[in-house]
């Protein structure tokens, strides 16, 4: 998760009394990127519009109590793992063991130590940061260092039911490097190993926009994930694609066709619609792909079927 600005972590303070959020922010300030609500209705909007990397929720509120605020933000997938600290007058252990149970990390009573709170900050930011550390690690492929299919497939299912619910065109290419056995077999898997790595951080370049993704699909294959990118587009990603591998220029002595390494590519769009599947884009590309190789390699196929179909 990407968090403030100049290295800052960010944290929302939610409580209702402006008194409680001063003393909070003078505790914080030096050390963190504040930023604050007033009732748990605000809190949740902040929330969903910049994640914060920790929150500190009052209890007793208005309207919708800290209880109802944590219930909401741990039923959402996307902001679930945001550690909250409860903190509260409340001082009987039933509700700390309530706050606890809905997920909260820690649960300071008032008055509260300003020293005991920053110190406790300080240790669930840094679990925080371990753990997005090893979120990171199990999501990239340990080859070449891009995303694996574990990311893939969660970004796919995200970008699905996003495009569903917006109607935009969802575009995937899938990559396959040609005659990759041979050049195993020519070269040793070593220098297979190195290719693959260049394949990748090159097919990883030619995607423009942050929220594009670049996976390492299994062996010798790459999958690109364009969300809100129609037909067009994606054939255009592909092209430059194809293109930045051919600048590569790597020998390879088993590719009758050019001499040097190549990539094939499927191209598959569709607007998801409420009946269809995800993994109907990846069967789509595929099906592309082969085309491709069909063809006679070193080209962009484009899926021919209609979209409704997916």
């Amino acid at each position: 998760m990407k968090s403030g600005y100049e290295g800052q972590l960010m944290i929302l303070l939610v409580d209702d009394a402006p008194t409680n959020i001063q003393v909070l922010n003078e505790t914080l300030k030096d050390d963190y990127r504040l930023f604050f609500a007033t009732n748990g209705r605000d809190a949740l909007r902040l929330v969903s519009e910049s994640p914060p990397d920790l929150i500190i929720l009052d209890v007793i509120m208005p309207d919708m109590d800290g209880y109802e605020v944590c219930r909401a933000l741990k039923a959402n997938a996307a902001l679930q793992d945001i550690p909250i600290i409860f903190i509260t007058a409340m001082r009987q252990q039933e509700d700390e063991v309530v706050g606890l149970e809905l997920g909260a990390v820690d649960y300071i009573t008032k008055p509260f130590n300003p020293a005991i709170v920053r110190l406790r900050v300080r240790n669930h930011i840094e679990l925080k940061r371990q753990r997005d550390f090893l979120a990171r690690l199990s999501n990239l492929d340990g080859l070449t260092g891009i995303p694996n299919r574990r990311a893939l497939d969660a970004k796919l299912d995200r970008e699905w039911r996003r495009c569903q619910r917006s109607g935009k065109p969802l575009s995937l290419l899938m990559a396959d490097i040609d005659h990759f056995k041979s050049y195993n077999d020519t070269y040793g898997h070593l220098t297979g190993d190195d290719c693959l790595k260049e394949v990748g951080t090159t097919l990883q370049e030619a995607l423009e926009r942050p929220g594009d993704l670049l996976a390492r699909y299994g062996g010798e294959e790459f999958v690109a994930l364009l969300p809100e990118t129609d037909a067009a587009g994606a054939s255009r990603v592909a092209g430059r694609m194809l293109q930045a591998v051919n600048a590569l220029g790597l020998p390879h002595a088993g590719a009758r066709e050019t001499g040097q390494v190549t990539v094939s590519i499927g191209v598959a769009t569709v607007q998801p619609m409420r009946t269809g599947a995800s993994t109907n884009l990846l069967l789509a590309a595929d099906s592309a792909l082969y085309q491709a190789k069909q063809q006679g390699r070193n080209r962009v196929t484009t899926w021919s079927q209609p979209a409704a179909d997916a």
